[in-house]
């Protein structure tokens, strides 16, 4: 990371930020050599230090036909955006306050058995306070295609006015 000084280190931090965070944006390799990027709600797992980012859609797309050619993908996240104006209303001393979560990992498409633990999860990112599991339609969980992604790698990078 070029500005080491904007880096979040902490893996605790790292996953705060996740937390604030609303959409992730998830790249999938496609078969032309570019990236194919979607906005996606997410849900998070921790584990012994490890994250698994849980998201859901219909059983068939794009994003299916490119994941089951390659299971790489990489995500972004960010959250607390601020524009901070320059006192002299300077445009180019003009910045913005920001925190980011950015890494790489392999997808894996759950099973039926695996899929009411991920959509908990996924309301969870929403619905933090909630201590009470959701009801799910088993005809629309049917319905749904729910895949993770275990991230391998992370890093963050944070930016307010004082740093």
């Amino acid at each position: 990371m070029r500005r080491n000084d904007r880096e979040i280190t902490e893996f605790s931090e790292m996953t705060d930020v996740m937390k604030r965070c609303d959409v992730c944006r998830l790249a999938l390799n496609d078969e032309d050599g570019y990236p194919y990027l979607l906005p996606l709600n997410f849900g998070m797992e921790e584990t012994d230090g490890r994250v698994t980012l849980y998201f859901h859609g219909a059983k068939e797309g794009k994003k299916y036909d490119l994941i089951r050619k390659d299971v790489r993908a990489s995500f972004e996240m960010d959250c607390s955006h601020r524009l901070v104006l320059s006192e002299k209303e300077d445009g180019c001393q003009c910045t913005m306050e920001y925190e980011s979560v950015i890494g790489q990992g392999t997808i894996e498409i759950l099973s039926d058995a695996e899929k009411q633990k991920a959509l908990n999860l996924l309301m969870k990112q929403y619905y933090p306070d909630r201590t009470e599991n959701f009801v799910f339609r088993p005809e629309v969980v049917a319905m749904t295609e729910i895949f993770c992604l275990k991230v391998e790698h992370m890093t963050g990078k944070k930016r307010f006015k004082m740093s």
